[in-house]
């Protein structure tokens, strides 16, 4: 059975955030976990915190143990930018696009 958890807009490139969850596809859960929280970048706090959310939908949802869940499928995609404007010389104006990304991380028992 799967389950699966999604957080959304994110304030950080998907490109970013695409290194991170590479690290963790295929693995246990739990080992996931322990691997996500030394990871000394920003995006793997958000990656943590949609797993430990996934964790917790297979746990109260569908009644599976932690101790049998594998990542199958950790997604991080882009989602809408926000569009800004710096003033630059002579009264024109340099674009500021600030990104931002969704993650998917599907949990099996399989």
């Amino acid at each position: 059975m799967e389950v699966f958890a999604i957080t959304k807009n994110i304030p950080m490139s998907a490109q970013k955030m695409r290194e991170v969850v590479r690290q963790i596809q295929g693995l246990p859960a739990l080992e996931a976990e322990s691997i996500l929280a030394i990871v000394p970048r920003k995006g793997a706090r958000f990656v943590a915190k949609t797993l430990h959310s996934a964790i917790a939908n297979a746990e109260n949802n569908n009644k599976m143990r932690p101790e049998t869940l594998r990542i199958k499928e950790a997604v991080a995609g882009t989602a809408t930018s926000l569009k800004r404007f710096t003033p630059k010389a002579r009264g024109s104006a340099g674009p500021i696009i600030k990104r931002r990304c969704h993650i998917k991380i599907t949990l099996s028992d399989e």
